[in-house]
């Protein structure tokens, strides 16, 4: 009976093993039965693919974890892929996800409405509206920073100072209205997310372990009652686009438990990502002393609208030297994958008109950081960030280059944040300098004062005080 065993191996692997089809994509099913490459993919995901660009070229197709992944690296190609929802669908994948990370199940059509609806909302004078709000909020934060330490400076580390001033204008401008007028502290929620944030990838993969699932599932407890009041009234002080969110759920007949939830993935949308970029950008300003010297001469210009009255938001539209260096920006540190399910039989026709066969069933996922972000036939050095756009030119999918009004929605946020921040610590400075110039020129206004007063002395001390005077106040 032994001998069964390996019978009953070979047939596995004879039955389950995948041969390549004409007209497919190069195949690359890995050594390890089922799990193929899963564990070099989830070590480093460019490196791995890179490794697969060399040996196959900008298609191929590889098996990871049981499901057979086609990657396309031809950036030229790439709106093959995303304008085909027939045949390639992401609803099915979005559905997986929902529910892995925010235990959420909707309607089949509602995220489709929910994002007509967002386009309303988040383009032309209503995103021009809610900038104005963000703005007022991101500088009134950074007043209560600055008033609660006049006298001795805060120490704060450049991710957190980041994340948490944009986390918390951006609630605020969405979910909270003014600060703590639905009784949710902003800096409450802050805290909780970043817990939250903490297991996401894992949530996505499903590889959380007993204690990280069991965390997890308290933090998003605890996220779904704070965001409970928010737009569930007109007068709640949420913006108008969460309020007729609400109202869209309601009339799809979701509970109040799965709108809860809902309103966590929003929250995730909306937030998750700016914070990130914003921290990047000024990192990425903070070490390359030309990019800051640029940025400062425009913002300069920028303050200088403000002595004029000119609205905020206006003064953010012309910006071509920060706009390029947040683009740069994005480019270097950006890697999200585009992913589609295959829902029926494709041919995929490349732009160099190569057609390859792709199989009901699979998965195709496109990762514009290898090609066009790092292509070094598209970028000579593309690991060092020294390019400055100073117009708008044509660019294949990039992670700057989208017409998604989220993705849009998310660079503006970090665009509007970033040169608030920036515009209030050149302020900061400045007003520093002043209070410095202020107490040097009372300073010596009093030793002058002394030494006059010294002088005019008739006991012959006059000079040996004033020497006094100096040597304490040098201590």
């Amino acid at each position: 009976m032994i001998w069964l065993v390996p019978l009953l191996v070979l047939l596995y692997l004879t039955f389950t093993r995948r041969w390549r089809c004409k007209n497919e994509p190069p195949l690359d099913p890995g050594l390890i039965p089922w799990l193929g490459h899963a564990l070099e993919f989830g070590k480093d995901v460019p490196r791995f693919i890179n490794r697969m660009k060399l040996k196959h070229g900008d298609i191929f197709t590889v098996r990871v974890a049981g499901r057979y992944v086609t990657w396309l690296l031809d950036p030229h190609s790439y709106d093959a892929v995303i304008d085909d929802p027939d045949a390639l669908d992401f609803a099915c994948y979005a559905q997986v996800l929902m529910e892995r990370i925010f235990n959420l199940q909707l309607p089949l059509q509602q995220p489709a409405k929910a994002k007509a609806m967002m386009k309303g909302y988040f383009l032309g004078t209503s995103m021009s509206t809610l900038n104005s709000t963000m703005g007022r909020h991101l500088e009134t934060l950074l007043k209560t920073e600055t008033l609660q330490n006049q006298r001795n400076w805060k120490k704060e580390g450049l991710f957190n100072l980041s994340y948490s001033l944009l986390f918390r204008a951006g609630y605020l401008t969405l979910f909270g209205g003014e600060q703590n007028n639905n009784s949710t502290d902003p800096c409450r929620v802050y805290e909780e997310f970043k817990k939250f944030d903490g297991f996401l990838c894992k949530l996505a993969r499903g590889t959380l372990g007993a204690e990280e699932r069991k965390t997890a599932q308290s933090v998003r407890r605890r996220l779904w009652e704070l965001l409970a009041p928010a737009g569930l009234t007109e007068s709640s002080g949420s913006s108008r686009w969460l309020y007729a969110y609400r109202q869209l759920l309601q009339e799809d007949g979701v509970d109040e438990e799965t709108q809860r939830k809902a309103l966590l993935m929003q929250l995730w949308a909306t937030q998750g990502n700016v914070g990130p970029a914003a921290f990047w950008l000024l990192g990425y300003m903070l070490t390359n002393p030309e990019a800051l010297m640029a940025v400062k001469r425009e913002l300069g210009q920028i303050s200088r609208m403000e002595n004029s009255g000119t609205p905020l938001v206006q003064r953010s539209e012309n910006t071509p030297v920060f706009d390029s260096v947040l683009e740069e920006t994005l480019r270097l540190t950006t890697a999200p994958f585009i992913t589609r399910e295959v829902v029926k039989d494709k041919i995929l026709c490349m732009a160099d008109g190569q057609e390859y066969l792709i199989r009901k069933g699979d998965r195709v996922c496109l990762f514009p950081f290898i090609s066009p972000q790092m292509d070094p036939d598209i970028y000579q050095e593309p690991q060092v960030g020294c390019r400055f756009f100073f117009k708008q030119l044509r660019r294949s999918c990039s992670a700057a280059n989208s017409s998604c009004s989220a993705c849009l929605r998310d660079v503006l946020e970090a665009d509007f944040g970033v040169i608030s921040i920036s515009g209030c610590l050149c302020k900061l400075e400045s007003e520093s300098t002043q209070h410095r110039e202020r107490s040097d020129q009372e300073l010596r206004a009093t030793q002058g004062s002394a030494e006059h007063g010294n002088r005019n002395r008739d006991d012959g001390r006059g000079k040996d005080t004033h020497v006094s005077f100096e040597k304490q106040n040098n201590k």
